[in-house]
């Protein structure tokens, strides 16, 4: 098997320093509701890192803000999917919940509600994974799959997918693989920002800011997309990224994958001054040959 996406292709410029988040801190992940051409990011509130209370924002395909609501006590958004509903036509959000150390240690469903402030009393929260802990959800809307990142017993981070209807239906007994993260970047002691599903293959971003000692600007950052093969566990790609060098404050932040047959990447990075944040998206949009 090979990726569906070449990501040493060039990335382009998608959205460029946006400042219409409603939070001023940076963007965390995020995910494209295609149906309805939204794209939904989540932020952890600036006094929210240690309760993990997250801000998620609904944003048209312009990066302009259509609205926002709250979730106290989720965790920190370190990835979220989509999912729409057949019965009715509406669109579920899929993220971390139960925060504890400001992670989510399992996972809920709800809809979108502007203005809305939201704590885990008022959702279902799922645990499909015994003696794990801060698990995260991504979805991947061609396949009709959900994937959780979760940290084993021995604090090892892993992937674990299910058919999507069945996890919906908590059948948590069968599912399609369970892998160990691995190759996100060169160095393990990287950051991990974040990771997508697309298929058979989960996409990964890791990396840190500028640092004029550790990650020099003239350098062009350590920032670095993956792309995992969920049916063997292997490496398929693993490929510094140079895109946004030019940001003075530059964080790799959330991947998300839009599209089915040709699908593309799209790599997310905080930027803007301490306290006023901003957020660029890129896309990379080539097919390997």
């Amino acid at each position: 098997m090979t990726a569906p996406i070449d990501l040493a292709v060039p990335s382009d410029r998608w959205l460029w320093q946006k400042a219409t988040l409603k939070e001023p801190t940076v963007l965390q992940s995020f995910a494209f509701d295609e149906k309805n051409k939204h794209l939904y990011v989540l932020q952890v509130t600036a006094t929210g890192h240690a309760a993990g209370d997250l801000c998620l924002n609904r944003l048209d395909y312009k990066g302009e803000r259509l609205g926002a609501m709250y979730l106290k006590g989720f965790g920190h958004g370190v990835s979220m999917g989509i999912q729409y509903d057949a019965t009715d036509g509406s669109t579920w959000i899929w993220t971390e919940a139960d925060a504890e150390n400001g992670y989510g240690q399992g996972v809920t469903r709800f809809h979108f509600k502007d203005g809305a402030v939201r704590t885990s009393a008022d959702v279902r929260i799922r645990k499909p994974i015994a003696d794990s802990t801060n698990n995260q959800p991504t979805v991947c809307t061609a396949s009709g799959r959900i994937a959780v990142r979760y940290r084993d017993k021995a604090n090892r981070p892993r992937y674990r997918v299910w058919d999507l209807a069945a996890f919906t239906a908590h059948d948590y007994d069968d599912p399609i693989a369970d892998v160990a993260q691995v190759g996100a970047h060169p160095d393990p002691k990287i950051p991990f920002q974040g990771y997508a599903l697309h298929r058979d293959t989960v996409f990964q971003i890791a990396g840190t800011a500028y640092d004029p000692k550790t990650n020099p600007v003239a350098g062009r950052g350590n920032a670095y997309v993956s792309s995992l093969d969920i049916t063997t566990g292997k490496l398929l790609q693993q490929q510094r990224t140079e895109a946004g060098h030019s940001l003075v404050y530059r964080e790799p932040e959330g991947i998300a994958i839009r599209g089915d047959s040709a699908p593309k990447a799209y790599i997310g990075f905080g930027t803007g001054e301490l306290g006023a944040r901003r957020f660029s998206i890129f896309v990379k949009d080539g097919k390997q040959s």
